[in-house]
């Protein structure tokens, strides 16, 4: 894989990296004739120094530009390639509409805030604006002179306007007569047609005219706006395009009759161009009464945010990208010059063709616990012990069946819930609504706010009120996160709690995509401290006291802090420590800073941050014991574990929290235990094999670049995901 555009690449600017360095280590001894002085000691910086840390939008612009780095691996079939640089555009989007858009904000309202880093708002959009137009730069590049021509090999075109051939063009004459004209609304621009508010993202050309009107208009300018329902590529018949898989583009087709839709007068140019707005929701919780009410408000208002970027196609003449810039408001540094379609999400659906599974992932089916394989009743298997799974390579099923099971069973009393990402119609949503409606009391506490699901979680909402379960809109100023199921099962007389905890949400889609555990259980304590959890969130009182679970943002942080803390002192004790954990993202200042403490106390730190991270490794006297890795791979990895060796006695969590401010602080999170020797060494080892992966890692640098790891000397390839695979799932082989 060509890494070499990354590796030129870095988060700040090296010559803070490069001056701390030089500071933490050993200065060199003078010549002295008569005698030799020792080197002065090491002087290591306070660990407040903003050079230690890593600014955390640059760092999650870091993780794109990771992405993107995998359409260029061939060991990926082709249109897995193709769907990684749409991720790349697809993340890019989320970046600006919410990443960018807070930090323009931060500046026009004279909020301007450095974290830990130091970097004020104003420099750090100076960098993404640099690396953002570097990368897209390429990712236009790698679409247009490797993967295209590849796809085109195997009969997959993208016929461009320039190759269309008599037959072809015929063909788009008529689908433009029949199908797009009738439904387009080109806009000339004049004093009572002024410039239209666009939709957030939408395709639109800007039209350059030459004549006058029947109404003795001559603006000269006109805008066309793409209606959102048409599709941006269109398949073209096999007897018209010859075989294969061949498509032309929405653009193609609106450049090529642009001038039917303006009878009379002369097209000069056609060019199209998209907009990013800021797609935050504002809503202030504290000043609603009905929050449910006020987020349908905001919903429509995020589609005409203020604007953050513009991308038009690099054959736009100056004159009218500078007019565009004008009228949204935007500087130069804001725009962006590509050379194919503006909107390359669309390309999605030609990355699941099924004519070519040869040019996609090998499906496979997880695998089910034989402990459930040949039992009818869930609730008598976890009644004798828990089931751990790993999903995707472990099936989702066992969780959405126990719900179902819950629904018809007879002797359920209760179901609770959290949902935070799950779709309005999917088969957990399913089952609570035929629990509602046989009679159990259900309860959903729906977090509204998860950003960009909120449209959805309003229909989920509605859907289950109308079955008649309760819906509660989790607690005010606090998004709630966790992922808990609780079931009330009466057994013998006796009331008995039945619990899921997970990573991940209850959503079978990303259970096919994601990675994520799920632990079933029936264990007393741990069922009581979720029982706890729902009575904090649901109703009011003091925080109650749990036994075995760590919620946040109560005792979660806390407690994190303390097992670190003691993995130093036992370190400072000259005895064993080590500290493992896998996350998504590492922000969290006070985490930093007691991982840094620890480093320097002699505790080997091992991490595997996904996403952001805002710790610098290997910087000598401070960090030189802790090791970052970014794992990306056919899956999305999302479990969260937390590692302590613990003199011995080992302590593994799994959690729905990140180690960001946001979740420890400012979320209602869990973390719970795994326990059983056989559980924990199986967590465990699952966790080294990510450590062990060198094929699809990245390591993170001192000075904020990732380097992709590969075998070395005599070592075999080792991928993390593809030994799970190997070892949890079945291939269907004959899908092939």
């Amino acid at each position: 894989m060509n890494t070499e555009g990354l590796t030129e690449l870095q988060t700040e600017e090296p010559a803070a990296v490069e001056a701390l360095v030089e500071v933490v280590e050993p200065a060199p001894a003078a010549p002295v004739a008569a005698e030799v002085h020792p080197a002065p000691p090491m002087v290591v910086p306070s660990l407040d120094d903003s050079s230690l840390y890593i600014h955390r939008e640059l760092s999650q612009l870091q993780f794109n530009i990771r992405v993107l780095e995998q359409a260029l691996d061939e060991s990926y079939p082709l249109l897995e390639r193709l769907k990684f640089l749409l991720i790349f555009s697809s993340n890019l989007d989320e970046f600006f509409e919410i990443r960018v858009a807070g930090l323009k904000k931060q500046i026009t309202f004279a909020r301007e805030q450095a974290a830990a880093d130091g970097l004020q708002p104003h420099q750090a959009l100076a960098r993404i604006s640099e690396l953002v137009h570097e990368q897209v730069s390429r990712q236009y590049t790698i679409l247009n002179d490797t993967l295209l021509p590849a796809l085109e090999k195997h009969n997959v075109r993208f016929i461009r306007r320039r190759n269309w051939n008599t037959k072809i063009k015929a063909w788009v004459r008529r689908f433009f007569r029949d199908e797009i004209a009738p439904i387009i609304t080109p806009i000339g621009l004049d004093p009572t047609h002024p410039f239209p508010l666009l939709v957030n993202k939408s395709l639109n050309f800007i039209v350059e005219l030459e004549g006058i009107d029947a109404f003795g208009r001559d603006s000269g300018l006109a805008i066309i706006p793409a209606p959102r329902l048409l599709p941006r590529i269109i398949r073209v018949p096999e007897e018209v395009g010859g075989p294969g898989a061949n498509y032309v583009f929405l653009s193609s087709m609106i450049h090529a009759h642009a001038d039917d839709l303006f009878v009379g007068m002369k097209v000069k140019g056609c060019y199209q161009f998209r907009l990013t707005r800021n797609a935050d929701l504002s809503v202030d919780t504290e000043d609603v009464e009905d929050l449910a009410r006020a987020l349908r408000g905001e919903l429509f208002s995020r589609r005409y945010g203020d604007a953050v970027r513009l991308e038009v196609v690099d054959s736009c003449p100056k004159n009218l990208s500078d007019y565009l810039l004008k009228q949204f408001g935007l500087a130069e540094s804001e725009l962006y010059c590509v050379s194919g379609p503006v909107n390359l999400t669309r390309l999605f659906s030609v990355t699941s063709l099924e004519s070519h599974p040869e040019l996609q992932y090998t499906p496979f089916t997880p695998v089910i616990p034989k402990l459930l394989q040949n039992s009818d009743n869930i609730f008598n298997v976890v009644s004798k012990q828990d089931i751990l799974l790993l999903h995707p390579f472990e099936s989702f099923t066992p969780v959405v069946d126990l719900l179902r099971q819950a629904a018809k069973d007879p002797h359920v009393l209760a179901i609770k819930q959290t949902l935070y990402r799950s779709g309005a119609n999917s088969e957990i949503v399913d089952a609570l609504v035929e629990a509602a409606r046989n009679g159990k009391e259900v309860t959903a506490v729906i977090e509204l706010r998860a950003r960009f699901d909120e449209e959805s979680n309003l229909q989920l909402a509605s859907r289950l009120q109308a079955a008649g379960a309760v819906v509660i809109y989790g607690v005010v100023g606090f998004k709630t996160h966790a992922k808990m199921m609780l079931i009330l099962r009466r057994e013998s007389g006796d009331i008995v709690r039945y619990a899921h905890l997970g990573t991940g949400n209850y959503h079978a889609g990303n259970a096919r995509l994601y990675t994520d555990y799920s632990l079933l259980t029936a264990d007393v304590a741990l069922c009581e401290d979720v029982s706890k959890m729902f009575s904090q969130l649901i109703g009011m009182g003091k925080t109650l006291r749990m036994k075995k679970l760590l919620h946040a943002p109560f005792t979660l942080k806390k407690t994190l802090l303390d097992m670190i803390a003691k993995e130093t002192l036992l370190a400072t004790e000259g005895k064993p420590a080590h500290i493992m954990a896998k996350f998504n993202s590492l922000t969290d200042p006070k985490i930093i800073r007691a991982l840094y403490k620890a480093s320097q106390s002699g505790v080997k730190i091992d991490l595997v941050v996904r996403g952001m991270c805002c710790l610098r490794p290997g910087i000598p006297g401070v960090s030189h014991n802790i090791q970052v890795r970014s794992i990306i791979g056919r899956f999305l990895e999302h479990t969260r574990v937390f590692y302590f060796l613990n003199e011995g006695e080992e302590k593994i969590y799994l959690s729905s929290a990140d180690w960001m401010e946001r979740n420890l602080d400012k979320r209602v999170e869990t973390a719970f235990p795994v326990e059983g020797k056989k559980l924990i060494l199986r967590v465990k080892k699952e966790l080294e094999m990510y450590l062990s992966d060198n094929t699809h890692s990245w390591v993170l640098q001192p000075d904020g670049r990732y380097l992709r790891s590969s075998p070395t000397g005599n070592q075999n390839p080792r991928s993390a995901q593809a030994g799970l695979l190997d070892k949890l799932t079945v291939p269907l082989v004959s899908a092939r």
